[in-house]
């Protein structure tokens, strides 16, 4: 009795990571619905709330891994689980919570505009699932300091942030294109081989700075908060690429590791 007993907990235990990743899907299916339902509503406040649940699909997504890892339940399925969940929740998912958000309204007025909305929302889902294929294929091969291209985690919560601070759908053409533009730039960053610092950098003073103006910056700027820390996170570590190849080294770059 006691023996079986063990056995179903140990069980459970392994299956925690996966639920946890399961609430993870929910999420991201739940935003594409509300994207879905709401193509020619177009209601500004259903737009932020999918955008609000691919940000909590993140949310579960970290911590998937940490109760792995707190549990000693890491495993080949749960790895695997967790990569074609992030495929739906941060590529399919924003790429078409940014079509209906973007395009679909001009659906009537700018049938051309649309159609090139939509590939460029393909551009940024395709190029989500190629940098997920490449992380998955580099994992020990890297330097875990430093993620090869941008994740699609942050590339999700960037595109995200948009629509979080500027929850109106689209009406013109201008803005149309620069909501191509950004997909497709976002897209790019994430299969570059651009190095985006990870949470596994060194924490210090520094980070707590950061913390603090952030919270400040947060209370002021409200919802517009996240689409600035998006552009300060992409020019910095654009600026900190570029330092590298000019020869600084006030931070440390990147190790090699040999095949």
């Amino acid at each position: 009795m006691n023996t079986t007993r063990k056995q179903r907990l140990a069980r459970a235990k392994f299956a925690l990571p996966s639920f946890v990743t399961l609430l993870s899907i929910a999420c991201g299916f739940a935003s594409i619905v509300i994207s879905v339902d709401n193509a020619q509503v177009g209601s500004p406040g259903d737009y932020r709330l999918a955008a609000i649940l691919l940000v909590l699909a993140g949310v579960f997504d970290a911590l998937d891994g940490f109760v792995a890892r707190a549990t000693n339940t890491a495993s080949e399925f749960g790895m695997q689980l967790d990569s074609i969940a992030d495929v739906m929740n941060f590529g399919c998912a924003p790429g078409l919570l940014l079509y209906c958000y973007g395009f679909a309204q001009m659906a009537e007025t700018h049938p051309t505009l649309v159609r090139m909305g939509g590939l460029a929302c393909f551009v940024f889902v395709a190029c989500g699932a190629l940098r997920l294929a490449r992380f998955n294929v580099s994992v020990g091969r890297t330097d875990p300091r430093y993620f090869v291209g941008m994740p699609i985690t942050a590339g999700a919560a960037c595109v995200a942030a948009v629509v979080v601070a500027w929850p109106d759908p689209l009406r013109t053409v201008g803005q149309g294109f620069m909501l191509m533009a950004l997909m497709i730039g976002v897209g790019a960053l994430m299969v570059s081989t651009i190095r985006f610092p990870s949470s596994k950098q060194p924490k210090g003073k520094v980070m707590l700075v950061g913390l603090v103006l952030a919270a400040g910056l947060l209370a002021f700027l409200q919802t517009r908060f996240f689409a600035l820390f998006f552009v300060f996170y992409i020019s910095a570590t654009l600026l900190l690429n570029i330092a590298w190849r000019g020869g600084w080294r006030g931070v440390p770059t990147p190790l090699v590791y040999q095949d």
